[in-house]
């Protein structure tokens, strides 16, 4: 009986898990950076939304992806899809969605619960809004 892996298994396995998942540092870093080469997908319900978002995340929920309205996004951007957190499969049917009509896409690791535990900003409202200009966040330490 094996019970660990190889470090070429372990190499090739924890390479392919970072090109499919996010975590909120990061994605904080490509936001305060204003990388142009991610767009934030807030795929939850309207209400939730406009309850709190990430700043500049896009309202496009998952049950709304379709042929059609997945035709208007830009295949040159890489999506990152995000929920409510772990308890919340969305932001996986919304990653699953773009994936299949040929999108890059990553998850966030715990939604916007991990979010908001790192203390990164909340935008609210019904607009996706701006990235704040002064924000006060401490390096997690990873």
């Amino acid at each position: 009986m094996i019970d660990f892996a190889t470090p070429e298994a372990s190499t090739a396995y924890l390479k392919a898990k970072l090109a499919y998942y996010i975590d909120a540092w990061d994605l904080a870093q490509k936001c305060r950076e204003a990388d142009t080469h991610y767009v934030v997908l807030d795929v939850r319900s309207a209400e939730h939304y406009a309850s709190g978002h990430i700043p500049g995340a896009v309202h496009f929920p998952h049950r709304e992806m379709n042929a059609q309205t997945l035709g208007r996004l830009d295949d040159s951007k890489v999506y990152i899809t995000y929920c409510d957190g772990i308890g919340c499969n969305g932001s996986t049917k919304g990653a699953f969605n773009l994936a299949q009509a040929g999108f890059r896409v990553k998850e966030l690791i715990g939604g916007l619960d991990f979010w908001r535990r790192d203390n990164h900003p909340i935008a609210v409202g019904e607009i996706p809004q701006s990235w704040p200009a002064a924000e006060g966040q401490e390096h997690c330490g990873c």
